[in-house]
């Protein structure tokens, strides 16, 4: 009697540690999501230097995957519908630090940490570099109630440069940021199917 009742409370142990295996050992969904060998559009990053300041883009690279219609009308079912802003990459808001004062175009940006939103169209981009940091796409997550809500506002703009997009011969299949050396500074390029978009940018 007493080897069946030691015998059911092993069983009842192991079934217990069944049960709490997972929460001990499975990460949280949002930690999955996080993990990059895990995403759709995996994170990237751009760095240079302007003389002695840093400047760096952290970012998600989405791909093709068949698709041909990135950036076009709201009409033709595009995926970044023109006139309407863009987190400039996939899941989180795409972020730009610099250790220095530089320019953007003729435009000074403070040393600091912005999000890069970019609004495209048929012949000219808008590109933001706005001071709110935290983003999920477009929208900011609410710390009270959890949930998302809007959150990119062009109050919080601190530089916006206007580019011209050109049409390369090739199609890029994951968008990609990069920055090419020019003189008196660099271009922060754009790249995505066969859309380019660039940013010069030069120490202040």
């Amino acid at each position: 009697m007493r080897i069946a009742s030691s015998r059911r409370f092993q069983l009842a142990l192991f079934a217990a540690a069944l049960t709490l295996l997972p929460l001990m050992t499975a990460p949280s969904a949002e930690a999955q999501d996080l993990h990059p060998s895990r995403r759709p559009s995996p994170m990237g990053m751009a760095r240079t230097f302007l003389g002695d300041t840093y400047v760096r883009v952290v970012y998600s690279r989405p791909y093709l995957r068949g698709r041909d219609n990135i950036f076009g009308t709201e009409e033709s079912g595009a995926l970044v519908p023109f006139g309407k802003v863009w987190r400039t990459g996939a899941n989180e808001g795409t972020e730009i630090t610099v250790t220095g004062d530089v320019k953007v175009g003729d435009q000074k940006l403070p040393a600091g940490t912005y999000t890069i939103f970019t609004v495209p169209g048929a012949d000219q981009w808008t590109v933001h570099f706005n001071s709110k940091l935290g983003f999920n796409g477009t929208a900011l997550r609410n710390r009270e109630t959890g949930q998302l809500e809007p959150g990119f506002d062009t109050a919080n703009d601190v530089v916006t440069y206007t580019a011209k997009p050109t049409t390369l011969e090739e199609p890029v299949d994951q968008f990609t940021i990069s920055f090419e050396d020019v003189e008196g500074g660099v271009h922060m390029i754009l790249r995505w199917n066969k859309t380019e978009v660039r940013v010069p940018i030069s120490a202040a």
